[in-house]
């Protein structure tokens, strides 16, 4: 099948489909130095360039890392106020070009952050029809009464809508002490859900997104995707690069 240019651009920048798309209608991308707005068309394997600066199609390769976020560290590729980033905890050998978080965690939510250069797999995850669960474990301010923990289930309004939860309690897991599964992302939406309930959050932890899980993977660690977990995303292994077969999860200060 002929490589269309917002293909092209995704390879090259890891750019979500939707985000390529409007760059590209935004007359923000070249090949061979002419300027192209027509997502689809055509890429002939020329130079690329997006703002004027040079993107090379495919390069590097797909790259998929699971990381234990920490508290405190902003979900973004770069801080203008000079935050600590996701990506300042990712070392050398496991970084590619176009890199990004998939979705996000609050700053002060820990737990489970897949990051990746495949626009597909972003969108996939993230785009609200797919309805991809995320499982949270919380501590919350006081406990929650059984009166409450129904709420969740059936709904409580956020924006205009009820947001339904699977909710459980937890046992040994402390200071956790239940587990709200949701299908959506909106923003700060658990802690949204316990206020209106009554209570509130001290801690929230992401433990899994979809099928995968956090595990055991320390606080402030990054490693690559497995075998089986990129199956369970439906995904080949990744072609190795330089230095990463040798790279472990490891705790970055």
């Amino acid at each position: 099948m002929e490589k269309t240019l917002l293909r092209a651009v995704i390879e090259a920048t890891g750019l979500s489909r939707r985000k390529a798309f409007e760059a590209i209608r935004a007359g923000r991308a070249a090949e061979d130095g002419e300027q192209a707005i027509d997502p689809s068309r055509p890429y002939g394997g020329g130079r690329l360039t997006l703002d004027g600066a040079s993107i090379k199609a495919g390069a590097g390769g797909r790259v998929y890392l699971v990381m234990n976020k920490p508290a405190n560290v902003i979900t973004a590729t770069s801080d203008d106020r000079g935050r600590q980033t996701v990506l300042d905890l990712v070392s050398e050998a496991l970084r590619a070009p176009g890199l990004h978080p998939v979705g996000r965690l609050d700053r002060d939510t820990t737990g489970l952050l897949l990051l990746t250069n495949d626009g597909d797999l972003t969108y996939s995850l993230t785009h609200p029809k797919h309805e991809v669960e995320k499982e949270y474990w919380v501590a919350s301010e006081g406990g929650l009464s059984e009166e409450a923990i129904d709420s969740l289930r059936h709904g409580v309004m956020l924006d205009g809508k009820p947001r339904p939860a699977d909710v459980q309690r937890l046992r040994g897991q402390e200071p956790y002490d239940i587990s709200i599964t949701i299908r959506e992302g909106r923003r700060r939406q658990v802690r949204r859900m316990l206020l209106a309930v009554g209570s509130s959050v001290r801690r929230l932890k992401r433990v899994r997104e979809g099928q995968l899980r956090l595990g055991d993977l320390p606080e402030g660690a990054v490693r690559p995707l497995r075998s089986e977990e990129l199956r369970l995303l439906g995904l080949p292994p990744p072609a190795s690069r330089p230095g990463q077969t040798k790279a472990r999860a490891e705790r970055h200060r």
